[in-house]
């Protein structure tokens, strides 16, 4: 491996690896939100444990209750531990998953400005808004590989802690299931979420950027990359939430539920309509900006330090 493959690599994977558990660390209580709210759920009772079905465990969502109430209700029936029900599978998967984001956003930058200067004499060595969208959606194949299997445990742990209450017991169950069929269920539909998205965040991380340094040349660096984290966090879940709605039913759904993604698309717009599709929206953005904003800063700081 040549010396700029070697530092190309390093840029990506350690800076993503301290910005993922950044992530995790501020957002996940707001991630558990929304997804019992694309479930329909608002806590997991622990009283239950021989429950028929996975949704019989759950109590639903009274209607009007928002996110912050959601928060209080939570931590007032499962304990500020319950905040972060879930939390194992998100913490396994952090460091790989972001670092392998961050190094194929940049192995995906490095390809293009190699391919620019191949066909331009004089070419320009900072990416367009349209090429740091591609490099965005190429890193987020590697990013769905890692984080679908992880997700489907990470989400069955937080609809039902009586059934699901460790990340190994849960994985066991979930194998026993359907073998990795079965662990894996759910990961395709992760891509379809995660390349779209990751083309979001990137282009948006960076639009933001270029319009703060120009506009507000005198904010310092650290606030700049704190609102532009945050707006890329923004603008991924944006594009993003409609996929992860059906992912998510998908993942915690038995089974003989669905037959296909098809099916869930059909059955969710049949029975609650085309704003079903926008179910967590909330919540995932009130987690995006403060998430994000810690991520890229984490990210941008240990660049910093390995430049």
């Amino acid at each position: 491996m040549s010396e700029m493959s070697i530092t190309t690599a390093l840029l990506g994977f350690v800076p993503g690896a301290v910005g993922g558990v950044c992530n995790v660390f501020v957002g996940h209580p707001i991630d558990l939100i929304k997804v019992r709210q694309q479930i329909g759920t608002a806590t997991a009772s622990t009283a239950s444990t021989t429950a028929p079905s996975r949704q019989s465990s759950m109590m639903p969502i009274r209607n009007g209750v928002g996110t912050l109430g959601m928060l209080r209700s939570i931590a007032h029936a499962e304990g500020l531990a319950g905040l972060y029900a879930g939390v194992t599978a998100p913490r396994l998967a952090v460091v790989p998953a972001f670092a392998i984001t961050f190094s194929s956003y940049e192995a995906a930058k490095a390809w293009q400005l190699r391919r620019r200067a191949t066909f331009q004499s004089s070419p320009q060595a900072v990416l367009t808004l349209k090429e740091s969208a591609i490099a965005g959606g190429c890193s987020g194949v590697p990013l769905a590989l890692v984080i679908g299997p992880l997700e489907r445990i990470k989400c069955l742990m937080q609809i039902d802690k009586s059934q699901y209450s460790t990340f190994s017991s849960s994985l066991q169950s979930v194998y026993r299931d359907g073998g990795l069929r079965s662990v894996f269920r759910g990961t395709g539909l992760t891509i379809l979420r995660d390349v779209p998205g990751n083309a979001a965040y990137f282009a948006g991380y960076e639009s933001t950027q270029r319009t703060l340094r120009l506009s507000e040349p005198s904010l310092p660096d650290v606030l700049v990359t704190l609102l532009a984290g945050g707006m890329a966090g923004v603008a991924n879940w944006i594009v993003a939430i409609p996929m992860d709605v059906i992912k998510s039913r998908w993942q915690t759904a038995p089974t003989t539920r669905y037959r296909n993604y098809q099916h869930v698309l059909q059955d969710l717009l049949a029975r609650e309509g085309p704003a079903a599709l926008f179910k967590g929206l909330g919540p995932a953005l009130l987690r995006a900006f403060p998430a994000n904003a810690a991520c890229l800063l984490g990210v941008e700081t240990v660049k910093t330090l390995l430049s």
